[in-house]
C-alpha cells in the first residue's frame, strides 16, 4: 500500500501548499486564510472574518470566509475543519512555522534530542515569515519568530562552545550578528569564540570594532559584562581596522 504524505504549509519564504507531490495555487484570500489558521491552530469564526476583512461589515466579512473556504481544495480530507463557531486546522497538516518554533524553544530551553552531529543552523537561519505581506497579524508573527531566532541562535552559540566547537558556535553567532548587528549578545558569542580557540588578539579587535560601532550608532557603550570577558585592559587596545572589518559584514 502506497504512503501517502501529510499535507504540507510551508509559510517561511513564499507560500506554498503541498498536497502529496504537488503544489496547490491557491486565490490571494485562500492563502490568507490558510497562513492566518496555520499560524493559530484554531480561531472564531468572528475573529477570523474581521481580521482578514476589517474593513468590511461582519455580514460581509462572513460571507467573504464562506467563500473562501469554499474555495480550499476538496477531493481529500479537509484542511480546515468546524467545531461550534470556532474552525480549526486538520492535525494532518504540517507547518513549518511550528517546526522552527519547536526546534528554537528546545535550543533556549536545553532540551530536546542533542545536536552533537548536526546543529540546526539551517533551520534558525532560512527565510523571514511571508516576506511581503504586510498585514498587521503577519508583522507580529514575524517579529515574534526574529526575536526566538535570535535567542535561540545565542544559546545555540553557547552551547557550541561549551562543547568545545568554537567555529560552529562562530557561524551561529554571526548569522545572529547578521540579522541585527547591533545585538551584544550576539557579539559576545563571537568574542567568547574566539577566547575558546585561545585567540585573544581576535576577540579583543571584535570587541573594539563593536565598542566604535556602538558608540557611533548610539552613543552608548557595551556592557560592563561584556568588558569583563577580556583580561583586565586589553579592551583599551584599539585596533582601527577592526572597526572597518566589522563594518563591512553589514553592507
Amino acid at each position: 500500500m502506497r504512503l501517502v504524505s501529510p499535507p504540507r504549509l510551508r509559510l517561511l519564504g513564499q507560500f506554498r501548499l503541498e498536497l502529496g507531490t504537488e503544489t496547490v495555487e491557491l486565490c490571494r484570500n485562500g492563502q490568507r486564510l490558510l497562513a492566518f489558521m496555520g499560524l493559530r491552530g484554531r480561531v472564531s469564526r468572528t475573529i477570523l472574518a474581521g481580521t482578514l476583512w476589517p474593513e468590511v461589515t461582519e455580514e460581509h466579512a462572513r460571507g467573504s470566509l464562506r467563500t473562501t473556504l469554499w474555495k480550499l481544495p476538496h477531493g481529500g480530507p479537509p484542511l480546515i475543519g468546524c467545531c461550534g463557531d470556532s474552525l480549526l486546522v486538520a492535525p494532518t497538516l504540517r507547518v513549518d512555522v511550528h517546526i522552527l518554533t519547536q526546534t528554537a524553544l528546545d535550543v533556549v530551553e536545553d532540551r530536546g534530542p542533542p545536536f552533537h552531529a548536526q546543529p540546526p543552523l539551517g533551520l534558525l537561519t532560512g527565510e523571514d515569515l511571508l516576506p511581503g505581506w504586510d498585514e498587521d497579524w503577519v508583522m507580529v508573527e514575524r517579529e515574534r519568530l526574529r526575536q526566538l531566532r535570535l535567542h535561540a541562535l545565542d544559546m545555540l552559540a553557547e552551547t557550541l562552545i561549551r562543547q568545545g566547537r568554537p567555529a560552529l558556535a562562530m557561524e551561529a553567532a554571526w548569522a545572529g550578528v547578521r540579522a541585527e548587528p547591533l545585538r551584544e549578545s550576539a557579539h559576545r558569542a563571537i568574542v567568547s569564540a574566539h577566547l575558546a580557540e585561545g585567540n585573544i588578539s581576535e576577540a579583543v579587535r571584535h570587541y573594539d570594532a563593536f565598542r566604535r560601532l556602538l558608540n557611533e550608532e548610539l552613543g552608548v557603550a557595551p556592557s560592563p559584562r561584556f568588558a569583563r570577558m577580556l583580561p583586565e585592559g586589553l579592551s583599551a587596545r584599539i585596533t582601527p581596522r577592526g572597526r572597518d572589518c566589522l563594518r563591512g559584514w553589514f553592507r
